[in-house]
């Protein structure tokens, strides 16, 4: 495997860094599940206070999944059953937890990873963000929880542009929809997530908890059952299926623009 997430000690402060560094931090399958081991892990642990998720280096938060494995883990129905469920995981991992999660966001942060950042409790971007959802250029369905959650976040107008576009959008764009409610220039990054976390840490464990609980909740309220039905489910089926996935796939790992057909 070409990446991997690590934890970072810090006393009550667990950062779990995502190392891909070669593919701006884009993750397989097997990082995606082991983030939300991880997540769980902290979460389970006493002396863990606030968990922070940052990608390694300057570049990237987490560029997506990883795209060079999507003919070998996502057009066989059960290996895109194993890979959307580990995405899953990873993506229900942060509101599961009772301990705060913060993403800590720095340069590219595309796809599953603007999807990961949505998931969390609270973001922070350097100036230097840049943010995408690029499934349309991809011809991925994208699951009802994952938009819900930006709908929630952002709002519907938000939602339908950031989707239906795939642009690349600043910091400052992502600051103006609610996306990140605070950008900082990027030599402050650290020191200002680091003030955050230990703020949030000092805080009450199960207030903080009881809170995550009644926004999870409140938020969740119908999305299972909408998600359910028939209808939805076979459009996300029809888009996994699609000769379009597949040559959303190879434009993109050959830097060509995508001939869609609508089959």
């Amino acid at each position: 495997m070409s990446g991997r997430v690590f934890p970072r000690q810090g006393g009550a402060v667990r950062t779990l860094v995502i190392s891909n560094p070669a593919r701006r931090n884009a993750m397989s399958c097997a990082m995606w599940q082991s983030l939300a081991d991880q997540i769980a892990e902290a979460d389970a642990e006493d002396a863990v206070r606030v968990i922070v998720l940052e990608g390694e280096g300057d570049l990237a938060f987490v560029a997506g999944a990883d795209i060079s494995t999507f003919e070998s883990q996502r057009t066989d129905p059960e290996d895109q059953g194993r890979f959307n469920a580990a995405l899953e995981a990873a993506y229900a991992a942060p509101g599961r937890a009772a301990k705060p999660v913060i993403a800590k966001i720095r340069g590219v942060c595309f796809g599953g990873g603007l999807g990961l950042a949505a998931a969390c409790d609270l973001r922070v971007a350097a100036a230097d963000a840049r943010f995408r959802m690029p499934a349309a250029r991809l011809g991925l369905g994208y699951a009802v929880p994952g938009v819900a959650r930006f709908m929630h976040l952002i709002g519907i107008a938000n939602t339908l542009d950031i989707f239906m576009t795939a642009r690349v959008f600043d910091a400052h764009e992502a600051q103006r929809m609610g996306l990140v409610p605070e950008v900082v220039p990027v030599e402050q990054l650290d020191a200002h997530v680091d003030q955050l976390a230990q703020t949030v840490a000092q805080n009450a464990p199960l207030t903080i908890a009881a809170l995550k609980r009644a926004v999870g909740a409140l938020a969740g309220a119908q999305v299972q059952e909408i998600a359910a039905r028939e209808e939805l489910r076979e459009a996300l089926a029809r888009c996994a299926q699609s000769a379009d996935y597949l040559e959303g796939a190879r434009a993109f790992m050959e830097k060509r623009a995508p001939q869609f057909r609508g089959r």
